[in-house]
């Protein structure tokens, strides 16, 4: 029965990373990638989000990242990828959805449909973008027009000539208003009034940022998002929406949907052709309930002093892409940390570690 030292489930940014360090340190292991062709979560967004329109993409180890130019993001970084992985002959095995891990005599059992890989360490990095969150609100299945998620968005062209309703208070709202906002009718509504700043963002304010994410999950609490600390940045694409007001106007959540629109607790309705709902995401680890990873609190609690990706509950998980490392610089650095934390647990086991 062949044990591997060590699996990723996962061949995103966070799941690369971490394959590169545990392949430098000689630790034998595969990476299952549930989708089809490289590329993680990139290759799966819409195709007017260019280069330049993102936020940034932190190179990989060992490798610089592509050019902030006008080619579209979903083959831009999905190529790189692919580069990346023959480029260090990362073992990726594809595509596999895994659907559970659990444990058997002190062994990772990892099942996908009916193939099985037994591993002494996991490294959890299936990301989010699998797991929309759309929160329910009185007759939205009444709704006549169309309801759409991020995972859904598809392009500014498509909405031309519509009335939009963008609801959700972070960085992707902020960029479908700025799309929008000049070529048809938008509204915004958010739970909460939007933090914005105004300030520079420094490398200090990153850090500072990252550490208030990195004490939630340190305390079993679920995650939150980066930015839902670091506050809102207009970049000059928005510039145009916020001279129309678009930003300024902002309203709060409505009490129902009704069949052409929503209505607030106060009577106020507004009719829409469209809803777009980008309120997020949650962490994908549904497959990783069988070991029980989750505290009282609701999230899977990490060991800061394992540099934040140990899992308390059981520490021959390793989890990236998770909490504090959910951004593309966090994600290199968590899968540097992972491959530590691998080497821990296998120090730790009695059993003879095989170095491929």
């Amino acid at each position: 029965m062949d044990i591997l030292d060590s699996l990723v489930i996962g061949a995103g940014q966070a799941g690369l990373s971490a394959s590169y360090h545990l392949t430098r340190r000689g630790i034998r292991h595969v990476v299952l990638d549930a989708n089809a062709a490289p590329g993680g979560a990139w290759q799966h967004r819409w195709d007017a989000l260019t280069m330049r329109d993102v936020h940034g993409v932190a190179e990989l180890p060992d490798a610089r990242p592509p050019a902030r130019d006008g080619r579209q993001a979903n083959r831009a970084v999905p190529d790189s990828f692919a580069e990346y992985e023959r480029t260090h002959s990362l073992p990726v095995i594809r595509p596999v959805h895994v659907d559970s891990v659990h444990d058997e005599d002190g062994i990772l059992v990892v099942t996908a449909g009916d193939r099985i890989w037994r591993t002494r360490t996991l490294v959890n990095a299936t990301g989010t973008w699998t797991q929309p969150f759309l929160p329910h609100y009185p007759g939205m299945e009444t709704f006549l027009g169309e309801q759409l998620h991020t995972v859904d968005y598809p392009g500014p062209a498509h909405f031309r000539g519509k009335r939009v309703l963008v609801v959700g208070g972070g960085a992707s709202a902020v960029q479908f208003l700025g799309a929008l906002a000049p070529i048809t009718d938008v509204l915004w509504a958010t739970r909460r009034e939007p933090v914005w700043r105004s300030d520079e963002f420094t490398s200090e304010a990153g850090a500072a940022a990252v550490a208030l994410v990195e004490k939630r999950v340190a305390e079993g609490l679920p995650p939150q998002s980066v930015v839902s600390v670091t506050g809102l940045i207009l970049r000059e694409q928005e510039r145009e929406a916020e001279s129309m007001g678009v930003y300024a106007n902002r309203l709060p959540m409505f009490a129902r949907i009704e069949p052409d629109g929503v209505r607030w607790a106060d009577g106020r309705f507004e009719r829409v052709d469209v809803i777009l709902w980008a309120t997020g995401f949650r962490p994908a680890i549904g497959h990783l309930a069988p070991l029980a990873l989750r505290s009282p609190h609701g999230g899977i609690q990490l060991d800061r002093a394992g540099r934040g990706t140990t899992a308390v509950a059981d520490p021959r998980v390793q989890m990236v892409g998770y909490g504090p490392s959910a951004s593309t610089i966090g994600a290199n650095r968590a899968g540097r940390a992972a491959a530590r934390g691998v080497i821990s647990a296998l120090t730790a086991d009695s059993t003879l570690v095989t170095r491929g």
